[in-house]
C-alpha cells in the first residue's frame, strides 16, 4: 500500500476515455456499441471506487509516503489522475445517462479539484529548485496531466449548463498547452530525454489536440476547426507510434497506462468526425479496436503485476545525466 503511488488513476482515466470511445460509434456501430461503453464505464467506476478506498488508507497509514509524493520532481505531477478520473467519470454518466445531480457534483469536484491541482503545480515553478521548484527532471510528458488537462472540463461541463466556466477552465489548457510542448523540447535539446521507464508518457502528446477538438465541438465550433485539431493528432499519433517496438520490448510498468487515454482520445475525435461511407468510418473503428485491444493487453499486464509483486514496489533510481 505504501508504493501505491497516485498515477494508479491512469488506469481510470484509460477505461474512461474507452467507454466515452465506444459511446461515440453508436451512430456508426449500433446499440451494441452503446452497451460496451456502459459496460467499461461501469469498470472505470469500480475501478475508481477501490483505488479512492486504497488512497484513503494509504493517506491515514502512511502519511510520509504521501509526502513524498507530493514533493518529486515528477511523481507530483501524477496527482492530476485523481481529478481527471472524477472528470471523466462525470463525462461518461453524462453521455450514458444524461445530466443528473449526481453527474453535476462529480463534474464540479473533478472541475475544482484539477483548477487546484494546476494552481498549486504551477505555483512550484516560483520556487528555487533546492526548494522543489521547476528543474530538468520535472519536465517530462506527464506535465501535460496537471495543466493541459483542464481542457477536459467542457465535455461534460457544457451538456451540464455550466458552459461558461467550463470555457474559462478551457482557457487554462490553452494558455498552457504550447508552452508545456516547448519545454518537452527544450528538455530533449539542453538535457537529454526522460528515464527510459517514462518512454510510454511519450503518447501523452496525443490527448491535448484529440481532446480540444472534442471541447471545441462541444462549443459549437466550425468542423473546420475540429479537422485541424484531428489532423494535429494524427501526426502526433504516428510520430510517438515510432516509439512502440521500443515501449513493447520493455517490462511492463504502471506508465504503460499512460498510453491509454490518449489513444481512446483520438479514437473519439476520429468517430466525432465519421459519417457513413468516409474514410473516418473505417479509420474510427479500426483506433477504437486498438485502444481496445491495448487497454485489455494493459488490464492483464496490470493483473500479472498484481500477482507477481512487481508494480507495488518502490520505483527505481535513475541519474539524469546531462546531454553532451
Amino acid at each position: 500500500m505504501k508504493f501505491l503511488f497516485p498515477g494508479w488513476y491512469a488506469i481510470v482515466m484509460g477505461l474512461g476515455g474507452l467507454a466515452l470511445a465506444w459511446h461515440r460509434a453508436v451512430p456508426l456501430m449500433g446499440e451494441m456499441a452503446g452497451a460496451v461503453a456502459l459496460v467499461v464505464g461501469g469498470l472505470a467506476a469500480l475501478v475508481f471506487a477501490l483505488l479512492a478506498a486504497a488512497t484513503l488508507w494509504r493517506g491515514w497509514t502512511q502519511a510520509e509516503a504521501w509526502a513524498e509524493d507530493r514533493r518529486h520532481p515528477v511523481r507530483h505531477t501524477f496527482i492530476a489522475t485523481l481529478p481527471i478520473a472524477v472528470l471523466l467519470l462525470a463525462t461518461v454518466a453524462v453521455a450514458l445517462f444524461g445530466p443528473s445531480l449526481p453527474a453535476r457534483a462529480l463534474w464540479w469536484a473533478g472541475s475544482l479539484g484539477q483548477f487546484g491541482v494546476t494552481l498549486w503545480v504551477l505555483a512550484r515553478w516560483w520556487r528555487s529548485a533546492q526548494q522543489g521548484g521547476l528543474v530538468w527532471a520535472s519536465i517530462t510528458p506527464a506535465l501535460f496531466i496537471p495543466i493541459v488537462g483542464n481542457v477536459l472540463v467542457p465535455l461534460a461541463g457544457v451538456p451540464l449548463g455550466h458552459e461558461a466556466w467550463a470555457a474559462a477552465q478551457f482557457g487554462v489548457g490553452l494558455l498552457f498547452w504550447p508552452l508545456v510542448f516547448v519545454l518537452l523540447v527544450a528538455r530533449l535539446l539542453v538535457q537529454g530525454p526522460w528515464p527510459e521507464r517514462l518512454r510510454p508518457t511519450v503518447f501523452i502528446l496525443i490527448a491535448p489536440p484529440a481532446v480540444v477538438g472534442l471541447g471545441l465541438l462541444q462549443f459549437g465550433a466550425p468542423l473546420l476547426v475540429a479537422w485541424v485539431l484531428w489532423g494535429m493528432a494524427l501526426f502526433t499519433f504516428l510520430w510517438v507510434g515510432t516509439q512502440a517496438r521500443l515501449i513493447a520490448g520493455m517490462p511492463f510498468a504502471l506508465t504503460h497506462w499512460a498510453m491509454s487515454f490518449p489513444l481512446a482520445a483520438f479514437a473519439a475525435l476520429t468517430l466525432r468526425l465519421a459519417s457513413p461511407g468516409t474514410p473516418l468510418a473505417v479509420l474510427g473503428p479500426v483506433l477504437l479496436a486498438l485502444a481496445s485491444l491495448l487497454i485489455l493487453v494493459l488490464v492483464l499486464g496490470t493483473l500479472r503485476g498484481l500477482r507477481d509483486g512487481t508494480l507495488l514496489a518502490p520505483e527505481p533510481v535513475a541519474a539524469i545525466q546531462p546531454a553532451a
